[in-house]
């Protein structure tokens, strides 16, 4: 009776998706993937992409030039929560600590501004670190802490430093706007910071200002030699390239590469709620590359991960180096291996996705840490079978057999500038 209960509610949960799923599927076995993107519609695999039902064991993405099996080889021992129904496994973990920021850049935040949350409906440092820690002992190794802009909390060395010492975690980054890095810089290496991306997407001052509708591109400026002299290494900046704005500067933007070890990293300009996106801003970047290659000698493309979001290059004599996101024209979401934990505990599977799911609820409802794995790890909400009145052992069962809710891939840019999602600063960067 029990049973029957349980695969009701998950059913219940899985909603408009569940008629893509067996009843073996949702009967708590995930060995194999039934649903495989990668199959052609007579069932057969493509052979580019698939070597059989395990899909994908063995692929190359457009983005790389490694296989996902070196990714499995790497795979935590228990990380079946991190794995979705199309066998990837996310062990990157990008946690936006606030959802405030002392810009206002355009693409990130609506002209109107927006409607901040209630700070008793955020997480507080130490829900941070809980979640984070069963991350991290489910399997992810790389944390990146965003915002709004994580440096203006004032904690945020103690996160870092508390985030830093737990075991298993190999990499614990930044992503900041740099206006007040520079002067936090020597204490957040030595709570443990490794990696540093710094947000500017342009280096004429009066055009910052436009952009982000505040000064201080002195600062960001200073704060990327500050990174440098810390032995950041490479320090990556991050620009946003839009056409009109600032695509007249994208091979000033590489010179920064020459003698210094930084790492450029081109962005497609990305629609989100509030940013006015228009295809006509977006450049491509086959255009930019193309840019590039016309005024410099020697740009090489490097190998890169198989997760990688960036195609990655060199430029002979260059001490940096260049790369490219290119989330609209030619996406890796195959080999996508991130979620990311809201600043009010949502966990968001994929940032073009609409679907949350709330962690901070059942953690302060006295969820245990077992609970809250079987949640992240299917994405379904908690509050049917809360209100059903099902124990932990019945949450175990429900959501430890929820076929993982990540789609395969996001909409393409059309279909994403007219679906509902949040904006960027809700979202973290």
């Amino acid at each position: 009776m029990m049973r029957r209960r349980l695969s009701k509610l998950l059913w219940q949960s899985l909603g408009s998706q569940r008629s893509n799923y067996s009843v073996e599927a949702l009967r708590f076995n995930l060995d194999g993937v039934t649903n495989c993107p990668f199959k052609s519609r007579n069932n057969d695999i493509r052979s580019t992409n698939c070597d059989g039902p395990g899909c994908p064991k063995v692929m190359r993405y457009a983005t790389s030039c490694a296989t996902w099996s070196e990714l499995s080889q790497e795979a935590h021992p228990a990380s079946d929560m991190l794995v979705d129904s199309f066998g990837r496994f996310h062990n990157y973990l990008r946690i936006s600590l606030t959802e405030r920021c002392n810009l206002r850049c355009q693409y990130c935040m609506p002209v109107e501004g927006v409607e901040l949350t209630p700070n008793s409906h955020l997480l507080s440092s130490d829900e941070i670190i809980r979640l984070a820690n069963l991350f991290v002992n489910s399997g992810v190794d790389k944390i990146r802490l965003t915002g709004g802009e994580p440096t203006i909390r004032k904690d945020i060395e103690e996160i870092c430093l508390q985030l830093s010492r737990l075991k298993g975690l190999k990499t614990l980054a930044m992503t900041t706007n740099g206006i007040v890095l520079a002067k936090k810089i020597p204490k957040l290496k030595e709570c443990g910071l490794g990696v540093i991306n710094i947000s500017l997407d342009t280096l004429v001052p009066a055009k910052f200002e436009l952009l982000t509708r505040r000064k201080g591109h002195e600062r960001v400026m200073e704060s990327i030699t500050a990174a440098v002299e810390y032995g950041f290494n490479p320090v990556k900046v991050n620009c946003v390239v839009m056409r009109g704005i600032n695509d007249d500067e994208i091979c000033d933007f590489v010179e920064l590469t020459r003698e210094k070890p930084i790492n450029v990293r081109f962005i497609e300009f990305m629609p989100f709620d509030g940013n006015v996106w228009n295809i006509k801003k977006l450049v491509p970047y086959a255009e930019i590359l193309d840019k590039v290659k016309q005024r410099f000698e020697g740009v090489k493309r490097l190998t890169d991960h198989p997760s990688d979001t960036a195609k990655n290059f060199m430029i002979d004599g260059h001490h940096g180096t260049i790369s490219f996101i290119t989330s609209m024209t030619d996406h890796f979401c195959a080999g996508c291996n991130r979620l990311r934990l809201l600043a009010d505990g949502n966990l968001k599977v994929c940032l073009f996705g609409p679907s949350e799911v709330s962690l901070r609820d059942p953690l302060r409802a006295g969820v245990d840490d077992l609970g809250l794995k079987e949640i992240i790890g299917a994405a379904v909400s908690l509050r049917d079978p809360l209100r059903a009145g099902v124990d932990d052992l019945g949450l175990k069962e429900i959501i430890g057999a929820a076929v993982k809710k990540k789609k395969a891939a996001h909409a393409g840019m059309l279909d994403l500038a007219k679906t509902a999602n949040r904006p960027m600063i809700h979202i973290g960067g």
